[in-house]
């Protein structure tokens, strides 16, 4: 089957996608470059054009996909709604028992930056960047008099921890803590730091 001929941009993306998957399906410790250039039909020598040694191409990856994830929270918080009903969007979906995916890639990637330089700079990167993006809608929330927070900052904080430490204990445990019961956690942890009683969280 003849391949079609990708830029150098749509390769990279094709790379880096294929890396994340594998990624996801071996962990970060045991994927090599010959993984990736096998589920892609192309040679060692093709990835390593692209990417000159597997850290960089895991430190790529894991860029990549946090990304993906931004431009999705992005999204949510930037619907034209109350800056309660985009906050509980954006806690629910990424809750782990939300539709984000991904939990087993980040835990493989915090896991990793432990020894790893340039992942941490990737991850420590995604998580200030998320925090930020909560505690600026909080800001909007606190301005607009939809509720008080004295820190919006500290809450994005706590918000994230919550919901990171439960997502750590549903993928390496499951079954330690329910969909439904994970869920209302999120929902009442939301609800504290808002200042708002759950009921008026509902859309």
């Amino acid at each position: 089957m003849t391949r079609v001929r990708l830029s150098v941009a749509e390769r990279r993306v094709e790379l880096l996608t294929a890396t994340v998957e594998q990624i996801e399906a071996r962990g970060v410790a045991a994927v090599r470059i010959a993984d990736v250039a096998a589920s892609l039909g192309v040679s060692n020598a093709l990835v390593l054009y692209h990417f000159s040694t597997k850290d960089e191409l895991v430190a790529a990856a894991f860029a990549h996909a946090a990304e993906g994830d931004l431009a999705h929270l992005h999204k949510l918080l930037g619907r034209r709604t109350s800056a309660v009903r985009r906050l509980r969007a954006a806690v629910r979906w990424y809750a782990p028992t939300g539709p984000a995916k991904g939990w087993r890639l980040w835990i493989e990637g915090w896991a990793s930056a432990l020894r790893e330089p340039a992942l941490r700079s990737v991850t420590r990167d995604l998580d200030r960047r998320w925090k930020q993006a909560l505690s600026e809608v909080i800001a909007e929330g606190v301005a607009a008099g939809e509720f008080r927070c004295p820190d919006p900052e500290v809450a994005a904080l706590r918000l994230t921890a919550l919901l990171d430490g439960l997502a750590v204990q549903m993928t390496a445990y499951p079954g330690a803590v329910s969909r439904a019961r994970t869920r209302a956690w999120a929902d009442e942890a939301l609800s504290r730091e808002l200042g708002l009683p759950p009921a008026d969280l509902n859309p």
